[in-house]
């Protein structure tokens, strides 16, 4: 497909807000009903989240003494929560790389949108996709005896904490899927995602690990938001002592806060740059 040139028009300061929340609905409107054609890559996500939790919980869960004590089942739940949040940069990577190979961000900027609208709209459709998702892994985990004993208002601020973090985590897939189109990219950052993501609080405690690599592992934004979420849902932490352990919620909010605010301007940017 010829790559199509814009003009500056599309990026116009005179855009209003609800001009730019119309065409971004538009674009998610587009990415959901690929999926609705299409459903099997959601679902296999879900699956593979589920397959984690069983893997994880009944295979190790034995062999994991918690610092502090406690079921580590009720441990395992929201790290693998939060981790279900971060394993969604490979596929938000992935569909945006494809549809800069194929021609379709060159036909979103031939048209007169606004420059945020495109990956805005991208970033909201994974994240109703997410929003489904985390549902169907706590219903999984209620099932096989996860449990939440801290209140209901607890619970609904630990989940819209797991949707920031992946709204954060989608910017950053965003970017990385405009910036570096090829197949390479994409196998490399799926490889990096899976130690990034076991580096963390989510699996073990890092108190059991080696000391330099505990303060690696409370220092990675999924500890944080697992760490917040096990507090709001009123399960073992794991945690003794330690950053975690005292400004665990701080954390959960600051780190996505930071992602977001580097990644949304240069996500934008990637995308008006294209073909230039």
């Amino acid at each position: 497909m010829s790559t199509i040139r814009t003009s500056p028009t599309q990026t116009s300061p005179t855009r209003t807000l609800a001009s730019t929340a119309r065409e971004s609905w538009l674009v998610t409107g587009r990415d959901l009903r690929h999926w609705l054609r299409d459903p099997w890559t959601p679902v296999f996500g879900m699956a593979f989240s589920v397959m984690l939790v069983l893997v994880f919980g009944y295979l190790f869960g034995g062999a994991v003494a918690l610092p502090g004590g406690g079921d580590y089942l009720a441990y395992l739940l929201p790290g693998m929560l939060a981790l279900s949040m971060m394993f969604g940069v490979e596929s938000t990577m992935a569909a945006m790389a494809t549809d800069s190979r194929r021609g379709v961000m060159d036909r979103f900027r031939s048209l007169p949108m606004s420059g945020v609208a495109v990956p805005l709209g991208r970033a909201l459709a994974d994240l109703l996709n997410s929003a489904v998702q985390l549902a169907v892994l706590m219903g999984g985990g209620l099932l096989i005896g996860w449990s939440v004993s801290g209140s209901l208002v607890d619970a609904f601020v630990a989940v819209g904490l797991l949707l920031w973090l992946r709204f954060a985590v989608l910017w950053l897939g965003i970017f990385l899927g405009l910036a570096f189109r090829s197949e390479g990219a994409m196998v490399a950052v799926q490889v990096l995602v899976w130690p990034i993501g076991f580096l963390s609080g989510v699996i073990v405690p890092p108190e059991t690990m080696p000391g330099w690599l505990g303060v690696v592992a409370d220092l990675n934004p999924v500890s944080a938001t697992a760490a917040a979420c096990r507090e709001l849902f009123g399960n073992p932490s794991g945690i003794t002592e330690g950053l975690l352990a005292d400004h665990a919620l701080l954390l959960a909010v600051a780190w996505p806060a930071v992602l977001t605010a580097v990644f949304v301007p240069l996500s934008v940017r990637a995308f008006r740059r294209l073909g230039a």
